[in-house]
């Protein structure tokens, strides 16, 4: 079983879309998939696997109420099985240790070619404990500086959990951590390459522990929502400060341009790929899918090994960024060679959408207006 954590450091990038999708089309590609909605206390990847509201899920498991198999249920795709969240279940921070081991136990427990994990979005110790489930947890993040940011927040985070797990408490090296922790600035100036060749000299039996697993820790990186080919370069900058400041070596799974038809899919209750498989958002599911299925039987025995082939995704994401930009303009141009489309279409159409902006801008500011006198009259909203 491969297991793959999906992560964001920031909410709205499409993490739950880019989930849901990746598991039917593997599903589809003849494995078997578990696809568990652990974005405990905001619960939405049944819509977008079109599937309805459950009564039974991670929460009436937890509480007693449930077996484990009783909250597994068949999707209707291929190959593919579902494990409800819980929207009564309020984020990790309420989650017990007890009851977060229980459900790892469980889940690993499970007959399937790959458990797929939607987490939530941020930094909780619960979400960084999911995400390290496995070496090879995707990331995924958007060309917006905010959305970059927290992508590379997210790992640091990420690799500071595996850093305090190598040292047990009482030790020469987690003494060290907690006196650097005590100093937010000093915390903040020091980065994984500085904080290690310190703790190499207190404590070098856990450095090399911590630096071992460190070794074997390949996250990969899906840049989604791009709207033109040099968005593709912000992935670089991650990749760069990852290399620099956190000395861990990122692949890049490929890039995903922003679609509109992801909306209409939504509201139809259909995954994109099943909505409009020729569609460009579901070919760039598919290709992320093909090298999933590919890497299966990947093993790098040394970090030299894992280097180069990081280097070839990150060309590769490049090349398939320019492929599908010129795609997405030629289908544009080949519209205005054949007549169906004009420029004064396009123009009209740009109008007209310009115009429907507004109207929904004025409808907004008097609903906020409405809701305001509501709430100040005494009424429950």
């Amino acid at each position: 079983m491969q297991i793959i954590p999906v992560a964001s450091g920031k909410g709205g990038v499409g993490k739950s879309l880019l989930s849901a999708n990746l598991a039917i089309a593997l599903g589809q590609a003849g494995k078997s998939v578990l696809i568990a909605d652990l974005d405990l206390g905001a619960s939405n990847l049944h819509l977008v696997l079109g599937q309805q509201s459950n009564a039974h899920g991670i929460g009436t498991f937890l509480s007693g109420n449930s077996s484990f198999e009783d909250i597994i249920i068949k999707t209707g795709y291929p190959n593919v099985r579902f494990i409800p969240g819980d929207s009564e279940i309020p984020g990790f921070a309420a989650l017990k240790a007890v009851d977060k081991n229980n459900l790892i136990k469980q889940m690993l427990k499970a007959n399937t070619d790959y458990l797929i994990l939607d987490l939530g979005a941020g930094t909780h110790l619960g979400i960084l404990d999911f995400f390290l489930l496995s070496p090879q947890g995707i990331v995924v993040t958007a060309p917006s500086v905010t959305a970059t940011l927290n992508a590379y927040l997210f790992l640091k985070n990420v690799v500071f959990r595996m850093l305090y797990s190598a040292f047990k408490r009482n030790s020469a090296g987690f003494k060290y951590l907690e006196k650097l922790k005590s100093d937010s600035s000093s915390m903040q100036r020091m980065y994984i390459p500085r904080i290690v060749t310190e703790l190499e000299k207190v404590d070098p039996k856990n450095t090399e522990l911590f630096y071992s697993h460190l070794q074997m820790f390949k996250p990969r990186l899906i840049m989604n929502m791009l709207d033109d080919p040099k968005d593709a370069d912000k992935a670089l900058k991650i990749r760069r400060s990852c290399q620099e400041y956190l000395n861990i070596n990122l692949e890049h799974l490929g890039v995903i341009y922003r679609d509109s038809i992801q909306d209409t899919a939504l509201a139809s209750r259909l995954p994109v790929i099943v909505y409009k498989p020729q569609a460009m958002v579901s070919q760039a599911i598919y290709r992320i899918a093909d090298k999933i299925l590919q890497s299966e039987t990947d093993t790098f025995q040394d970090m030299t090994a894992y280097a180069e082939y990081a280097d070839e995704s990150f060309q590769s994401a490049e090349l398939e960024a320019e492929t599908d930009f010129r795609s997405k303009m030629g289908y544009i141009e080949d519209l205005l060679g054949t007549d169906a489309l004009t420029m004064s279409d396009i123009a009209e159409m740009l109008k007209t959408q310009q115009y429907e902006i507004s109207v929904l801008k004025k409808e907004n500011t008097l609903l906020k207006r409405k809701i305001k006198i509501a709430l100040e009259q005494g009424y429950r909203v």
